[in-house]
């Protein structure tokens, strides 16, 4: 059983996702404010977080700031703000999603169901016999282990992040469009993906290229899209 930690200071909507994820059989634990939220983190496992961004006492964009110094658990932000600045400033911060309020209950439902998959798929690869270590000059991916390393220093990937430099590294050489990256990813329509995948593709260069303006790896194909050179 997954443990997902809803956290919203309005009550009824706290309430009402709990109702939908318990029927999906998901644990729920509630939380009305960023500190009660980085509370329960501390003594409870929880496999995603659903975030709300107005909030008393601390608000969403610093407990995610503050979860994002230790942890790279999924967190969806759930904000009444839809504006695509307020959507790539969560991204920028380390939101894995974002759903703008009002929302429908079954796409929150879906995009739930979608990152517990690839917390898990991420964090419980199956045992094999040899290691899956994928490499293009000093950057070096292993899968068995979730490990990047450029020029032999650690680097620290958030699970998106991790997701699409593996994708292009694994088909290094090759241009793929945004949509292409977004689909391969998230696994579902490509719809807007565009501010999405721009914002995980800078924070990748910011932690693995030397200068980021001007990238070793992973390159823009302008008109087209990304791809990581075959170095």
């Amino acid at each position: 059983m997954y443990t997902i930690l809803v956290c919203d200071d309005e009550k009824e909507i706290v309430d009402a996702i709990e109702i939908y994820l318990v029927q999906e059989g998901y644990r729920v634990l509630k939380a009305y404010d960023g500190l009660e939220a980085l509370e329960l983190l501390k003594t409870q496992e929880v496999h995603l977080l659903i975030l709300d961004v107005m909030m008393p006492k601390l608000d969403g964009i610093h407990t995610m700031m503050k979860i994002r110094e230790t942890s790279s658990v999924p967190i969806i932000v759930l904000s009444a703000k839809s504006q695509d600045t307020d959507k790539v400033l969560g991204l920028n911060l380390g939101a894995d999603d974002y759903v703008a309020k009002p929302f429908n209950p079954l796409e929150l439902l879906a995009r739930v169901k979608s990152q517990i998959r690839r917390y898990t798929n991420f964090g419980t690869s199956e045992q094999q016999e040899s290691e899956q270590i994928f490499t293009t000059g000093g950057l070096v991916i292993n899968d068995d282990r979730k490990e990047v390393t450029v020029d032999g220093e650690p680097v620290r990937l958030t699970r998106i992040e991790y997701n699409i430099l593996l994708f292009l590294v694994q088909n290094k050489g090759k241009v793929f469009s945004i949509d292409q990256i977004y689909e391969q990813i998230w696994k579902e329509e490509a719809y807007g993906a565009d501010n999405t995948v721009t914002v995980h593709i800078r924070h990748i260069r910011e932690k693995i290229e030397i200068d980021p303006k001007n990238p070793k790896y992973l390159k823009v194909i302008w008109g087209i899209g990304y791809k990581v050179e075959n170095l």
